[in-house]
């Protein structure tokens, strides 16, 4: 396959074969390295042989082998002519990261460190299958799913100003009657709960400040403060929703003409494009009610814990969902159905999308690294807007499977490693194992190209002191 490099940080695979458009990857030599170990260029060209898609297709920095569309990768779809396509978004629909200040420092948590930890285990549910606080009836579970982060707020978990600053306002247009029954009794037991995986809750420290001024006016004020980040998504709820349409679209539509299976596809426009993006907006309101209810119940620990704390939110985002945007293509303005699947959105100031408090900014981006590594607040641009449908990446990209973690390492020895880094750390062995910093890409490096090609810039670093794993 020949790759051919543009710039420092930026490679092309021309057209060929069924390609519509180009496929761009932007990463850096050593990042790229990383990236030729798995399928993830062969797929970056696969999704560019998709119905409808304009530009090119996308690939960031943090890339790896996923279920169709590499993890990483972002395509834009015309209205008219386009596909929705489940691969393109993911299993776990509205994966996203929430980020919490507080007016702590590091000195006021280090030693309250185990307490906040125990007592957050008992509050936020975790692990795979693992229930949450209740168990809602159905007819709880739909509102639910129409209303997101909104329903939450509503029964007394968290404040409209948690709204104002998350993606979405905390809610999709949703019509939760194309959730199947199946999925709905995944979800019912599953509302307020962390999850497994590379799901978590991590008391940060702000480690180092690259733009003071829009750091401030994020509220990170000054190295040395504590934040919280919670890193969950839709849970079981979304999986089954991505399980029901890939069965159906291959029922109706076959993969004739498709260059990989898991691209399965309906039209935007048909009936049964409409019901998936239906029930993918449901999902991704589930998982903005279960964020914000994890917050609510972090704030009530820290409260317990430090007598007082104020927590405001910074912003909440998404990096596995598909939306109908407006972008510049070809001179004119458009809309397109964008496809993020672990990318994040990076809009520059003045986006209408944008909450007001942030609109003469540019968007919050929250990027998370591994257990144990730094994770990053960013600031989009209009640059994103330009090269990448407003896109930067999304984490750190593992570069080795979970179950090759489990035959190398042990938890406990994570957990010692961990300790020596200063960092307490509470969650399942196995968890720990499978998340071991080691399996996953360079979270500096990665937003190191990020802010280098202008897709999302620095504004801070932040490093954990203590994690909550599921």
């Amino acid at each position: 396959m020949e790759l051919k490099k543009i710039n420092e940080f930026t490679w092309q695979i021309d057209k060929q074969g069924q390609m519509k458009v180009p496929a761009i990857i932007y990463a850096s030599e050593k990042l790229l390295e990383k990236i030729k170990q798995d399928n993830t260029l062969e797929q970056s060209k696969n999704v560019a042989c998709l119905k409808g898609i304009q530009k090119a297709s996308y690939t960031m920095p943090d890339a790896h082998n996923g279920y169709g569309f590499p993890i990483g990768g972002v395509a834009a779809f015309d209205m008219e002519e386009g596909i929705i396509c489940p691969g393109g978004i993911g299993y776990d629909i509205n994966c996203g990261v929430r980020l919490l200040r507080t007016d702590l420092k590091v000195d006021d948590v280090l030693s309250k460190r185990k307490q906040l930890l125990e007592e957050l285990y008992k509050e936020v549910p975790a692990g795979v299958g693992k229930g949450g606080i209740t168990k809602l009836p159905k007819s709880v579970l739909m509102e639910v799913l129409s209303k997101g982060a909104r329903w939450a707020v509503e029964q007394g978990y968290g404040t409209e100003d948690d709204l104002q600053k998350t993606e979405e306002y905390g809610n999709m247009k949703a019509d939760a009657h194309d959730v199947s029954e199946r999925a709905l009794q995944r979800g019912m037991p599953q509302l307020g709960t962390l999850g497994a995986g590379n799901h978590f809750l991590e008391m940060q420290k702000v480690d180092q400040i690259f733009d003071k001024e829009i750091a401030k006016s994020f509220g990170i004020e000054q190295e040395g403060q504590i934040t919280v980040m919670i890193h969950c998504g839709s849970r079981g709820l979304g999986h089954q929703v991505a399980s029901d349409y890939i069965k159906k679209m291959e029922d109706k539509y076959g993969i004739v003409n498709l260059p990989d299976r898991e691209l399965i596809n309906a039209p935007i426009k048909s009936e049964l494009g409409q019901e998936y993006y239906n029930a993918m907006c449901a999902s991704v309101n589930f998982a903005f009610a279960n964020r914000q209810m994890i917050a609510h119940w972090t704030r009530d620990v820290f409260k317990k814990v430090f007598g007082s704390s104020d927590m405001p939110q910074v912003y909440d985002v998404c990096h596995n969902l598909a939306k109908f945007e407006k972008h510049n293509i070809d001179g004119k303005e458009k809309e397109v159905c964008v496809h993020r699947k672990g990318a994040t959105r990076s809009f520059g100031p003045e986006r209408e999308e944008i909450p007001e408090v942030y609109r003469k900014i540019g968007q919050p981006v929250i990027i998370p690294g591994s257990m144990g590594t730094a994770s990053y607040l960013l600031v989009g641009t209009k640059k994103a807007e330009e090269i990448s449908f407003g896109s930067t990446a999304h984490g750190a990209g593992r570069v080795a499977s979970r179950s090759e973690a489990l035959r190398t390492l042990r938890g406990e020895q994570v957990a010692r490693e961990l300790a020596a880094k200063g960092i307490e750390v509470k969650g399942p062995w196995k968890g720990l194992a499978e998340e071991a910093p080691q399996f996953y890409k360079d979270i500096d490096e990665v937003v190191r190209v990020s802010h280098k090609l202008g897709i999302g810039n620095l504004v801070a670093r932040l490093v954990p002191v203590a994690v909550m794993k599921g």
